[in-house]
């Protein structure tokens, strides 16, 4: 789906938990995710911590929208929470 929404001119960020996956399936932004049972989370962290990996991610997915790019790129600067 990711590269059909591309196709139509509409740039994507994937944020995805097995990143070799979306690497496979041909995804251009990547940006890797938590882990496959919370993959925009961590319930062990409480709401405040969710909430910094959370923002975390869609800070990471926005600066990869803005990224101009020349084929897949995955983004995987650490986490800052």
């Amino acid at each position: 789906m990711v590269k059909e929404i591309e196709r139509a001119g509409i740039p994507v960020v994937h944020i995805a938990t097995v990143v070799p996956i979306a690497l496979t399936v041909g995804a251009n932004r990547i940006v890797p995710a938590i882990g496959i049972p919370y993959p925009l989370g961590d319930p062990s962290l409480g709401d405040e911590g969710e909430k910094n990996i959370r923002r975390d991610l869609v800070e990471r997915a926005l600066k990869a929208l803005g990224t101009p790019i020349k084929g897949q790129t995955v983004f995987d600067d650490a986490y800052e929470f």
